[in-house]
């Protein structure tokens, strides 16, 4: 696997290193050594799946209060997702400030997001389906969300919004101090 760090500190790209013979590809898409080696978490005790019926559709931003911060791994199993994560670690470099990028079932493209980031993504095709691996169980008490387009954040989603959840685009405007 490869690792690729991004701006936001700790966030990461994991890419895959097919082997390709006449059968097709096989590759490693989680080794505990290699994560924990790329400092990565290694431990994932909860798996979550979404499929997505309408390209357009967004999910998201969602995050967990603390001390319930969630460190998630998310792929894009079929299909084709934008995939945003947002820095909501208040004494961060990068505090609110957000990165996009597309995660595909072609490319076999994961992200990490680390403990005190909101993730959440758009569907680029209909059908799409994202695979999470969660560094924490859920703690339905702790979780909140920013509004997909809360102006402290100014996501540039690269579709027309198609469907969200009335939760999702309920969120009230966020408030800086929230995050601490």
């Amino acid at each position: 696997m490869k690792f690729t760090p991004l701006a936001l500190a700790g966030a990461t790209v994991v890419e895959i290193e097919p082997h390709v013979d006449e059968r097709g590809i096989f590759a490693r898409i989680f080794c505990k050594d290699e994560f924990a080696k790329a400092g990565l978490p290694a431990d994932w005790p909860q798996m979550n799946l979404s499929f997505n019926e309408q390209a357009g559709t967004v999910r998201g931003m969602h995050f967990q209060r603390a001390p319930f911060e969630e460190p998630k791994l998310v792929r894009c199993t079929r299909g084709r997702v934008h995939d945003v994560i947002i820095d909501l670690r208040c004494n961060s470099a990068s505090y609110l400030r957000h990165i996009g990028l597309e995660l595909c079932a072609e490319k076999r493209n994961a992200i990490f997001v680390p403990a005190g980031f909101a993730h959440g993504f758009q569907t680029l095709e209909p059908g799409s389906e994202v695979l999470y691996l969660m560094g924490t169980s859920f703690t339905a008490e702790a979780q909140d969300g920013l509004r997909w387009d809360d102006p402290a954040c100014r996501i540039d989603w690269p579709l027309a919004i198609a469907s969200i959840s009335k939760r999702d685009a309920g969120y009230p405007d966020f408030v800086v101090d929230q995050a601490g």
